[in-house]
């Protein structure tokens, strides 16, 4: 093998060292230990859900996820984590119109149901 060669396969393997197969989307913050509604799941809804499933509700989004008792009851019957963890364009994917929440934010979501809802 020519320097030339190795040089350029070492270089190669550095630059792959730096990469994963996570996307964007995967590194976007960690999920926490203890997820409850208060610090981690209602920031999430307030700034991807309310424009819509504010009160009152806009562009005819069928429930309102105002406080932890409604967030909690859509989560609690799945419809919450369908909808957000369908793939990016799908029918039917939340938030709509938009992009697809980040993976870690739907983890997040899916822990705190894990976790007995702590508030």
């Amino acid at each position: 093998m020519t320097n030339k060669q190795t040089l350029t396969l070492a270089l190669t393997a550095l630059l792959m060292a730096g990469c994963s197969s996570n996307s964007p989307d995967d590194l976007e913050g960690e999920i926490p230990a203890n997820v409850t509604y208060t610090e981690h799941v209602r920031p999430i809804i307030e700034s991807n859900c309310l424009s819509c499933h504010g009160e009152p509700q806009q562009n005819s989004a069928p429930m309102a996820l105002t406080d932890y008792d409604k967030v909690k009851e859509y989560v609690s019957n799945g419809k919450l984590l369908d909808r957000i963890s369908r793939a990016q364009g799908a029918e039917g994917m939340m938030p709509n119109g938009g992009t697809r929440l980040p993976q870690t934010k739907i983890d997040i979501i899916a822990k705190w149901q894990a976790q007995n809802f702590q508030n």
